[in-house]
């Protein structure tokens, strides 16, 4: 992919325009001029470059991006700029991180090479050098459109799910949940390309720095949260999909009897909450919500709630898409039914489940 700057431009971003400009052209009045503010006409364009993703639309816009192919328009990537604005506004206000954002941001000419040096000088260490590893990240986001768009996904992704997230630029710089799977996405790629030993050495890195252990053979979808990070495994053969958000502590792992394909397949849309863990070639439906601490071994149907050890099926979520909506007290009425349960056992001498 070419940068901002370059005379060539990606078919990512002449889609991406494409789509911004015909927006706006139905969006003319008679005058045949936008009248919007420089910060809406922003918003504007954030909002309707990633729909889908972003902001939970169920039908996806891929046939009317299909049918723009042949537009090079001088707008640039939007997302990146709101990346430049941002940086630039907070090294006005602290100064003491003006080289920093410099050095991570400001001196790059688009987001794929802001993010590899970022990644790169996280990941580095004395037999994996950081120019080494920026050659590795930018010969591979440079030309992979997946990536490419996969890791603007990801960052609108961390921006609208994470309260704690205030920024693009503090997703690109700060949070190991971005950072994780961006590196995981290059690691991907090079085990397709057939370099699994640079693929699993990179594995190892992302292990070991960021506490976060995916296999590279994975298979992981677009708009996707790891709140957090820490203790995430996802094994060889699962595949998540797209706008899944995954907390903290989350293993999508094998029972340890299986071989070959034996991971978890996590649906479009699912929550999945902090220390879950779902084990074996099992299905979780689009939409489904899985609890804090729930131990999952069979099947999920799409849009219903599980929660226990083992997991079990306690109702319906009412939201289309909980993985955009991030809400994780939909089973308070059923701790409650639980706890009025277990208090009743506990009156009549021995736990209810142990009475005939």
């Amino acid at each position: 992919m070419a940068c901002a700057s370059d005379e060539r431009r990606s078919p990512f971003f002449r889609t991406l325009s494409t789509c911004l400009v015909l927006e706006e052209e139905e969006g003319k009045g008679e005058e045949g001029k936008m009248k919007i503010s420089d910060s809406k006409s922003m918003e504007y364009r954030l909002e309707r470059t990633f729909p889908v993703y972003a902001m939970g639309n169920s039908n996806s816009d891929m046939n009317s991006i299909s049918l723009i192919n042949n537009f090079d328009p001088s707008m640039t990537d939007p997302i990146w700029d709101e990346v430049m604005a941002e940086a630039k506004s907070e090294a006005e206000k602290e100064p003491i991180l003006s080289s920093f954002l410099y050095a991570s941001i400001l001196s790059h000419n688009c987001l794929e090479r802001a993010l590899g040096f970022v990644l790169a000088n996280r990941l580095q260490n004395p037999t994996l050098l950081a120019t080494q590893l920026m050659d590795i990240f930018d010969d591979v986001m440079m030309h992979d459109i997946g990536i490419q768009r996969s890791i603007r996904l990801d960052l609108q992704a961390f921006k609208d799910r994470d309260p704690a997230c205030l920024s693009y630029c503090w997703a690109l710089l700060y949070l190991k949940g971005y950072h994780s799977l961006q590196s995981y996405r290059v690691a991907h790629a090079l085990w397709n390309q057939g370099r699994k030993v640079l693929a699993l050495a990179l594995q190892s890195r992302i292990s070991e720095v960021f506490a976060v252990d995916i296999h590279p053979a994975a298979k992981i979808g677009q708009g996707i949260l790891l709140d957090h990070g820490t203790g995430v495994v996802i094994g060889e053969t699962a595949v998540v999909g797209n706008r899944v958000s995954l907390m903290q502590g989350v293993t999508l792992g094998g029972t340890g009897k299986e071989i070959g394909d034996r991971h978890p397949k996590i649906g479009e849309g699912a929550l999945i909450g902090a220390n879950a863990t779902i084990l074996g070639n099992i299905k979780i439906g689009e939409g489904a919500m899985v609890a804090a601490g729930s131990l999952v071994l069979k099947d999920i149907p799409s849009h219903s709630m599980v929660v226990g050890t083992p997991a079990k099926l306690v109702g319906f979520v009412k939201e289309l898409v909980p993985s955009l909506t991030m809400k994780h007290d939909a089973t308070k009425e059923f701790f409650q039914h639980a706890t009025e349960n277990n208090m009743d056992g506990r009156s009549n001498g021995r736990p209810k489940s142990e009475k005939k």
